[in-house]
């Protein structure tokens, strides 16, 4: 099974967008990464199980694009949250949330990405990530607990 392109593109392409972001935390690298990874869906010829098996597929290759960029001599500076106008948020809570997410370390922002913003179950997240199921879970659970500091920290400030 192979879907089409234009199928897949406005289907995915801002979600896609959001995993890159979170690895690089620049718009420009995350919408070429996510280019990327949609050109080279279209000229692998690989057979999918499914739609979901295309998903995956979809999102492993745009973390790992992301950090062919992230690792890319000529990548370009880190620009603000506000550059990335690719992101909208309904309220300003979860823009809040967003920005809080994407200071935390880069092992951080992917898993609490995938988990919560794509709706992974851990096992996926391993396959997709190629590390094992135990270390997604510390991951999480650190990524949780940062977060959680981060955002007490803020609120303690907030309310002095």
């Amino acid at each position: 099974m192979k879907l089409p392109a234009e199928y897949l593109i406005p289907q995915y392409q801002d979600r896609l967008y959001g995993a890159a972001f979170a690895v690089l935390q620049n718009g420009a690298d995350a919408a070429d990464a996510v280019q990327m990874t949609f050109i080279k869906y279209v000229d692998k010829d690989l057979e999918y199980k499914d739609e979901e098996h295309i998903r995956a597929w979809l999102f492993k290759t745009v973390i790992n694009q992301a950090k062919d960029i992230r690792r890319s001599f000529f990548r370009s500076h880190k620009v603000s949250i506000e550059a990335a106008i690719n992101l909208h948020f309904e309220q300003e809570e979860d823009q809040t949330l967003f920005e809080t997410v994407c200071q935390l370390p880069e092992k951080d922002r992917t898993v609490l990405q995938l988990y919560y913003y794509e709706d992974y179950p851990i096992k996926e997240i391993a396959r997709i990530l190629g590390i094992r199921e135990s270390n997604v879970k510390k991951r999480l659970s650190r990524a949780r607990s940062k977060l959680k500091n981060v955002l007490q920290e803020n609120w303690n400030d907030e309310n002095e």
